[in-house]
């Protein structure tokens, strides 16, 4: 099977050739972790996680690795910390541990290695001495700069013009610099400010680094395939390129994939607009796998547009194909037409039309297996229908209610009865009486 990726720096769709089929390597952006995720941070998420089912179907699940990272130093994590008066590894323990039970419950695999920032400081101290020793990078108040002039082709990935970059930047004006355009490396750390020594004075490192010395570290000097957000192009994954073919003198990447921006309801996410949502909620109300679907109703190039009715008719999807699979096992390979449609730069719409396609009792298994190597369907029908309801009913309440409806019925208080049963159908919740009793679950 081949695979074809468009590729950002590219600006082509090109067929993907790993430099080692036995050792496919990628490396995803992470979380910052000093809050809860939105429904945007969800979004190259699941992209990834498409990517890496399909990686390991074409080469082989021990041919594969996927480095996700966690940046667990950063100004932000250092002011939430401050805010509640705990130490910084309070902060990122516990929102890192939220993050991944969150991406869990949207069916995002656990990547093959999640490194984490603070545990790669000498690494990020050679780097810095070896950019300095080549004349990329200097010292200055306790500063350590990449200086942009110094590589010619810097700017490639973005394409953006010289003056384009400075501005972009929102570069700080400040004394020390040499170019406007110089970013930092490292910067210092005042008495109550979190940092480590280094031969510059204590400080800690500049958030493009972090990425460069982790995938130096756990991947490499060249890897296959960098992806993140299309936010991350400009400064982020541009200086990341600058740092690490700068320090190696060899290509860092040879296939950049970025995904679209998510909006909500047609506007740009806010708090402000009072459209803003976390998958820490959202989870909360909705089943992950139709939140899951829903991130892939668009091709993940192309912006989207998120909202509850694209999450309740997504549902409702899920539910006609689980009724269809109920009790039917998954075919032993995955259909064609789905692996065709993800190969050809994750198209998941035309997936998601395959699977459609398959929807009816003579072909539920295949429908089954295309699915679930989407990370859908991954339930029993019963726990997908007793599953999570908007309207507050958990299936122990529902158990209890039935418990007491079949009293009622033993006491012949028919009344009662039917009043339990009129309550739970108000909440969307259908009884089915037979001879093994009461069964029940929920309404589309």
């Amino acid at each position: 099977m081949q695979i074809s990726l468009y590729n950002t720096i590219a600006r082509e769709k090109q067929r993907f050739e790993p430099i080692d089929p036995k050792n496919v390597r990628m490396y995803v952006c992470g979380p910052t972790v000093y809050d809860y995720a939105h429904i945007g941070n969800a979004r190259p998420v699941v992209v990834f996680d498409i990517l890496f089912r399909l990686l390991k179907h074409v080469y082989g699940a021990d041919h594969v690795t996927y480095a996700r990272n966690i940046t667990d130093i950063e100004d932000k994590i250092m002011e939430r910390a401050m805010a509640e008066g705990v130490g910084i590894k309070t902060i990122t323990k516990r929102y890192a541990k939220i993050y991944a039970e969150d991406m869990a419950l949207l069916g995002a695999q656990e990547p093959s290695l999640t490194p984490r920032a603070t545990e790669h400081l000498p690494e990020m101290i050679n780097m810095m001495r070896k950019l300095i020793d080549e004349g990329h990078a200097y010292e200055a108040d306790g500063h350590v700069m990449f200086h942009v002039p110094s590589m010619p082709d810097y700017g490639r990935l973005s394409r953006h013009s010289r003056d384009e970059l400075v501005a972009g930047a929102r570069v700080e004006v400040a004394p020390y610099k040499r170019d406007p355009a110089d970013f930092v490396l490292w910067k210092p750390s005042t008495e109550d400010q979190v940092g480590w020594g280094s031969p510059w004075g204590r400080g800690r490192p500049g958030w493009h680094l972090e990425c460069s010395c982790m995938i130096e570290k756990h991947l490499g000097e060249t890897i296959d395939i960098h992806g993140g957000g299309q936010d991350l192009i400009f400064p982020h994954h541009e200086n990341e390129i600058a740092q690490s073919e700068c320090a190696h003198g060899a290509q860092f990447v040879r296939y950049w994939m970025h995904n679209g921006y998510l909006t909500v309801d047609g506007e740009k996410m806010s708090k402000s607009l009072g459209n803003f949502h976390t998958v820490h909620d959202l989870v909360r109300d909705h089943p992950g796998e139709a939140l899951r679907l829903s991130l892939m109703t668009a091709h993940y190039r192309q912006p989207i547009d998120f909202s509850l009715e694209t999450v309740a008719e997504q549902k409702r999807r899920l539910d006609r194909w689980y009724r269809l699979t109920e009790s039917i096992e998954p075919a032993d390979t995955v259909p064609d037409a789905v692996i065709e449609a993800l190969a050809d730069d994750l198209n998941t719409p035309k997936a998601i039309a395959a699977l459609d396609a398959l929807a009816s009792r003579e072909t539920a298994a295949d429908l089954k297996a295309g699915a679930r190597f989407m990370g859908l369907l991954t339930n029993s029908a019963s726990e997908w229908f007793q599953g999570a309801s908007p309207d507050g009913i958990s299936a122990e309440e529902i158990e209890q209610a039935i418990h007491e409806r079949l009293k009622a019925r033993e006491a012949k208080d028919f009344a009662e009865s039917d009043r339990i049963r009129d309550r739970l159908v108000g909440v969307g919740v259908i009884l089915e009486d037979g001879p093994q009793g009461t069964t029940w679950r929920r309404a589309n």
